[in-house]
């Protein structure tokens, strides 16, 4: 298996969901087993217990969210300019860019990863 600590800082996401097309997120500095904020069902509020597993299959890079209720979210990183997608079930990702990260919503579940944000400069 590839090493995944020099896959990460290869990538270059675009993401055109909620934000300009003049902004880039270059980066998602997650550690193995990062804690993450997310607001998991009916939650209305982020707390930050959820953790992030790097997963490389076939050269693509996965994140597995893992709620402390057992239960978990996959998914692909991508680098066509979508961002994330969710890599598992029915319901597609919808992404909010903030500074300094990105706000992923899959089905009544969100969660917030940080993010290198670039302002390319484009309007």
């Amino acid at each position: 298996m590839a090493d995944m600590g020099r896959l990460l800082p290869l990538l270059a996401l675009t993401v055109l969901a909620g934000c300009s097309v003049s902004e880039t997120v270059q980066e998602l500095p997650l550690d193995d087993d990062s804690a993450i904020s997310c607001a998991i069902g009916s939650a209305t509020q982020f707390t930050r217990n959820c953790s992030v597993e790097r997963v490389v299959i076939d050269n693509k890079l996965f994140l597995v969210i893992h709620h402390d209720n057992g239960g978990f979210r996959r998914l692909e990183v991508l680098t066509d300019g979508r961002g994330v997608v969710a890599a598992d079930g029915a319901d597609n990702a919808t992404i909010k860019v903030f500074d300094g990260e990105i706000e992923v919503t899959i089905g009544p579940d969100r969660y917030l990863l940080p993010a290198v944000i670039a302002d390319n400069g484009a309007q």
